[in-house]
């Protein structure tokens, strides 16, 4: 029986590039050796203010391009958080493990206060403990993560050792598999790629849209004209060319960038090439999926039947480890 583990992407917009580097395209490969448990998750998405009325079309939005992408429900379980009740119910015992102190201390969580000083509420606080809940409900020994996300994965893991010490060994501590292109910037070439920033390429855009957005992405800022050499290493284009161009394209590139051989433009044709094919395919599978958006729904009740059936075995132990089996 191959074992599991969770990751899960919000249902707040958009999937972009970002989303499919930093976890979609490992997740496509890692479902070939484990039976993977991929949660849209709904209940984190209500941390920061939202429209009720937007969140059904978002979860579908978000399933299409889980799809569309590569995951297979057939190898996979593609679920809705909020359709396995178990999430929420381990999340709270969790809680009376976790000391406030530590979660104040999250560096996510002061970044999210300043971003949203008017927004502060308890759930933007503890949502790290619903993230571990998350991953430790299907005892999962590995997590595909970013760079950025290795602190939440120890947290997890702190989390799953205090309730091991108090109540007797329950939980795996989860080991991080880092995804490759997971730090990805924007076209901007200063954050990381972002829906709120604008500085992302869709999975849904257009071929004319991905050559407008890379036509615009920062380049080694010292090259003012095209007969003036620069440093791929600081160019945001190049790094894009690390993660989708081959070796032979990185040594044109780079090479003609530092002798003033080729021009900008004349790299970034080669990047929208690249980014057309990859994404092409992808929009056009998901554009299809959304005519049908029945059986999406469809999909994502299957994969929380199959998912509850692990959770509930889960829960079952937890209860009997900290004394609250009744019947």
């Amino acid at each position: 029986m191959r074992k599991h583990f969770f990751s899960g992407i919000q249902p707040s917009g958009r999937l972009h590039v970002g989303n499919y580097l930093g976890a979609i395209r490992q997740w496509i490969g890692l479902q070939e050796q484990y039976e993977p448990v991929f949660g849209i998750v709904d209940y984190h998405a209500m941390t920061a203010r939202f429209d009720p009325s937007e969140m059904r079309g978002r979860v579908v939005d978000a399933a299409a391009s889980y799809l569309a992408a590569g995951l297979d429900p057939e190898k996979s379980i593609v679920m809705i958080q909020s359709d396995v009740k178990e999430h929420t119910e381990l999340a709270w015992i969790l809680n009376c493990v976790t000391p406030m102190g530590r979660l104040s201390r999250i560096p996510t969580f002061k970044e999210k206060v300043r971003q949203n000083p008017g927004n502060v509420n308890m759930g933007l606080f503890g949502y790290p403990v619903l993230m571990a809940a998350d991953i430790l409900l299907y005892r999962s020994e590995i997590v595909p993560v970013g760079e950025d996300q290795v602190p939440h994965l120890e947290f997890t893991r702190e989390v799953a050792r205090r309730f091991n010490a108090a109540f007797g060994e329950t939980f795996p501590e989860p080991a991080e598999v880092l995804s490759k292109g997971a730090r990805i910037l924007g076209l901007d070439g200063a954050n990381k790629m972002s829906k709120s920033l604008d500085n992302c390429i869709y999975l849904d855009d257009s071929d004319d849209a991905i050559e407008k957005k890379i036509a615009t992405a920062m380049t080694d800022p010292a090259r003012k004209r095209r007969s003036d050499p620069g440093n791929p290493e600081i160019c945001n284009v190049y790094s894009y060319h690390r993660i989708f161009s081959t070796p032979e394209e990185l040594d044109h590139c780079a090479d003609g960038c530092r002798t003033a051989a080729i021009g900008c433009l004349d790299c970034k044709k080669i990047l929208i090439e690249h980014l057309q094919d990859i994404i092409g395919p992808v929009r056009e599978r998901r554009n299809q999926l959304l005519t049908r958006p029945d059986d999406i729904l469809a999909i994502l009740r299957d994969g929380a039947e199959r998912a509850r059936r692990i959770a509930e075995a889960t829960m079952a132990d937890v209860r009997a480890r900290i004394g609250i089996v009744y019947r």
